[in-house]
Order: structure tokens, then C-alpha cells, then sequence
């Protein structure tokens, strides 16, 4: 039974490989059945072979900015353009999900609405401040003060009806 061979963009990490699968994307014959991943700095090593180095080719560059409680009130609350937040946490499933959906949006609306995301994690106290009490929520400001609030994952329509609404106001 051949295994499968699976990529985690998130830890940059190969694992259960069949070795002819590898093979066929390497310049050189294989001639081991075995195959390690001792996945230390990205690098593979495999027996009898010289050592190979992971790219991310499909990792894209987000477009919505980190904003922490240090930079909150200049980021946001001081912002001459309307402001999307995203409260997320890392550990969070639906919240990669809203992830694709920001940055979209972050892309589509470039110069019109500035889109940041907050990791509630690390910055607890701006998350009980606006009574963040699970996430994915993403909240809309405009002249510091917020406007509208999307609460869990949602179609993109829901999140462009909201920030149409803000920018309209």
C-alpha cells in the first residue's frame, strides 16, 4: 500500500512520502526505500541523497497588516480612512477561512478601507475592550469610532454589505 504524500504551508513540513513520489521530482536516482524528514530549517534530508531545501510556492503575501494593542490607537482610532479589523487567533480554523476573505477585500478596497487583523492571543485587552468573546469577528471603524461588526465566518457578500454600509455613512 503506497502511502500519500501531504504539505502543511503552515509549518513547512513533508510527511509519509512514498519515495517514488519524491523521486520523480528529483534530479538524481534514489536508492534508498527509505526517506527521512527531519524538518530543521525547512531542509530534507534523504539517505544516499544530498540534502534538499522546502519552498513555499504558494504562500502568498497578506495583504491586511498586523495591528497590536501598541499600535491600536494609531492604526485604527486615528485613521482618516474607514478601518476593517479581524480579532483572530491562531489556533483558530474559521478564522484562516476570513483570513482569504480580508485579504480580498484588503485588495479590492486598497485606498478606500484600510484592513488590519489582531491576534486576541497576544492582544487580550483591545479583544475585552470591544467585548470580543470568540472569534473570527471583524469590526469596521470609521473616524475611530465602530460602525459595524461581522461575527463568525461569512460568506464575502456579508462583509462587503457591511463595509458598502460604512463608507456610505
Amino acid at each position: 500500500m503506497a502511502s500519500s504524500s501531504s504539505f502543511c504551508p503552515s509549518r513547512f513540513s513533508l510527511t509519509s512520502a512514498h519515495p517514488r513520489a519524491i523521486s520523480s521530482h528529483l534530479s538524481f536516482k534514489l536508492n534508498s526505500s527509505k526517506v527521512f524528514f527531519p524538518l530543521k530549517n525547512g531542509s530534507l534530508k534523504l539517505r544516499n541523497a544530498p540534502p534538499l531545501t522546502l519552498q513555499a510556492l504558494s504562500a502568498r503575501e497578506p495583504k491586511a497588516a498586523v495591528v497590536t494593542k501598541d499600535t491600536w490607537d494609531k492604526l485604527i482610532l486615528n485613521n482618516n480612512t474607514p478601518v476593517l479589523v479581524e480579532f483572530y487567533a491562531s489556533w483558530c480554523g474559521p478564522c484562516r477561512m476570513v483570513h482569504r476573505i480580508i485579504d480580498e477585500i484588503a485588495g479590492a478596497y486598497a485606498g478606500r478601507l484600510t484592513c488590519f487583523v489582531l491576534n486576541t492571543d497576544n492582544d487580550l485587552p483591545i479583544a475585552e475592550d470591544y467585548e470580543i468573546k470568540a472569534v473570527p469577528v471583524v469590526l469596521l471603524f470609521k473616524n475611530g469610532q465602530k460602525q459595524e461588526s461581522v461575527v463568525g465566518t461569512m460568506p464575502k457578500d456579508f462583509y462587503i454589505a457591511a463595509i458598502e454600509r460604512v463608507l456610505k455613512s
